[in-house]
């Protein structure tokens, strides 16, 4: 740790053990100018104060003459599902991030997987975003074979996510006796929630909108639910190329309870690059603005805006409640 000056002395060290092309070199870990690689290939003029040189041991790392391949070594398996956060390293938590380096096989939807570091020594298995099913039984099959198994998740795996697909198929046989943990994450309606103020203040109810695998007649029903008891929503998977007309219509149904003026949250892309976070009139509420990476956060009743001194506008909902 805190390498710096000696860091040529370490790296002289790490080749006459033969051990160079093993070890890792980190630098300014979770801040923005955050650098990983191999410890090799780093320039000694350049290494701050802040780094670290990382040298994983050779014990039981597949590959490696003295360790036998987890399938052969009787050693039992196991599935952890991890919630990535909606985006980036800063919503990763500490428990996660350290399931993903100790696994020795990662699982999950090619856009998810490629936001976990590469490690030497893993094994990446990437799959389309229709393959859930599939995808959680090819984790468990490799957790039968002894292998330490993550299968990656964005936001909160058992938020419309991971965990329900895994723990459906690990309640079956061959795979009832697989170890399976689920690790919590930021889910996307939190973190827009925080972006924008506290809209989730009260009580609130989570409400997917994709019909893909529930009839859109279920989705109205529990719209038209929680919209008359007065309960914010958040609604998940409002959009995409293929459904297009579902926000329209989820805007008439919650107009049916809800003032034109009720506040809406449109969070897209929440920690990621292109985030941007509006808060607009339920009545303003345009199918257009929204695709697979938004989120949209109704208020109930109490909902409230303000325009702070800076000019951000914010938006809460209080926690006390009228009486009737």
């Amino acid at each position: 740790m805190k390498l710096g000056r000696t860091f040529p002395t370490v790296r002289r060290a790490l080749e006459r053990s033969g051990r160079l092309a093993d070890a890792r070199y980190v630098e300014r870990a979770t801040m923005s100018a955050e650098r990983t690689g191999s410890l090799g290939e780093v320039d000694p003029s350049s290494v701050p104060y802040f780094s670290v040189a990382v040298l994983p041991s050779r014990i039981d790392t597949p590959g490696t003459p003295d360790a036998p391949d987890a399938s052969a070594s009787g050693r039992p398996g196991e599935v952890v599902v991890v919630g990535l956060g909606p985006a980036g390293p800063l919503w990763l938590t500490p428990e996660a991030r350290g399931e993903l380096a100790a696994a020795e096989d990662l699982v999950g939807y090619t856009t998810y997987l490629d936001r976990v570091p590469v490690r030497p020594g893993q094994r990446r298995h990437p799959s389309d975003n229709k393959v859930e099913a599939e995808r959680a039984e090819f984790a468990l099959d490799l957790a039968r074979r002894g292998r330490r198994v993550a299968v990656v998740s964005s936001g909160d795996p058992g938020v419309f996510a991971m965990a329900t697909a895994v723990l459906e198929a690990a309640s079956e046989e061959p795979y009832r006796d697989v170890p399976v943990r689920v690790l919590p994450g930021m889910t996307a309606a939190h973190a827009a929630a925080a972006r924008a103020g506290a809209p989730l203040g009260h009580d609130y109810a989570v409400v997917s909108l994709s019909d893909r695998l529930k009839p859109w007649e279920v989705i109205a029903e529990r719209l038209r639910a929680a919209a008359a008891a007065d309960l914010v929503l958040a609604l998940y998977n409002p959009g995409s190329r293929s459904r297009v007309w579902q926000v329209g219509k989820a805007r008439e149904l919650l107009l049916e309870h809800r003032a034109p003026d009720t506040p809406v949250v449109l969070g897209r892309d929440i920690g990621g690059p292109e985030e941007s976070v509006r808060i607009i009139r339920l009545a303003d509420l345009d199918p257009a603005d929204v695709d697979m990476r938004t989120i949209l956060l109704i208020g109930s009743s109490q909902t409230r805006t303000a325009r702070r001194g800076d000019g951000t506008e914010i938006v809460w909902t209080p926690r006390r409640y009228p009486e009737g």
